[in-house]
């Protein structure tokens, strides 16, 4: 005896399951709008070099560019390589040894001629500028322009000293004395300052017999 309200069974081949009713591949949601043009759609990932919905790019830097020189990567701290600066010039290049004994010559030779056309009172100058420029570039021209320096910077005091002094004693008719002796020191600084620029160009250190070492 059958039931006369139960249902007649379903008949899977005439009646096949259908699939839920969606918004197709590409198309927006029910109710949404249609996306500006090059945006995806909602859960879509973004073409590569594309931002994000809602993600601005740094002033100045497109999307899909490597970042600049300077600048901070997308989510990551600057490299330390990034803080070097550019162009930075470099220390000036030691002297070779050869160069080196060269402009340690040229501090004594410079100084005998500077004495010369001074009269015993300019011969510091060429050593002195030697010395500023290359005492951090080679030791042998540190030291013999210090050398140099020293003797030549002795010889003017002791000139001017002798003609200061010769002017003051010239009333009592000795001071006229001393001037002649100023002359002689400031040949003997001539005279030495062109040894020792022999001697440094032979590739010997030379040491004046006598210098107030003011420069240490």
């Amino acid at each position: 005896m059958t039931d006369p309200n139960a249902q007649p069974p379903v008949d899977p081949s005439q009646n096949p399951p259908q699939a839920p009713q969606g918004p197709a591949a590409g198309q927006p949601p029910y109710g949404g709008q249609q996306p500006q043009p090059g945006q995806p759609y909602p859960g879509q990932q973004p073409p590569a070099g594309q931002p994000h919905p809602g993600q601005q790019p740094p002033p100045g830097q497109p999307y899909g560019q490597p970042p600049q020189y300077g600048q901070q990567p997308y989510g990551g701290p600057v490299p330390p390589q990034q803080y070097q600066y550019q162009g930075q010039p470099s220390g000036a290049a030691p002297l070779t040894q050869a160069e080196d004994k060269q402009w340690a010559s040229f501090a004594h030779f410079g100084g005998a001629l500077g004495a010369f056309l001074g009269a015993g009172t300019a011969g510091w100058i060429a050593p002195l500028i030697i010395y500023l420029v290359f005492k951090d570039r080679g030791p042998f021209t540190r030291q013999e322009s210090k050398e140099a320096l020293n003797f030549q910077l002795t010889v003017t005091i002791y000139v001017i000293g002798l003609y200061i002094l010769g002017a003051i004693l010239s009333i009592v008719l000795i001071g006229f004395l001393l001037w002649p002796l100023a002359w002689i020191v400031g040949v003997l600084g001539v005279i030495f300052g062109i040894i020792g620029g022999v001697k440094v160009n032979n590739g010997e250190a030379y040491r004046y017999f006598h210098a107030i070492r003011m420069v240490k």
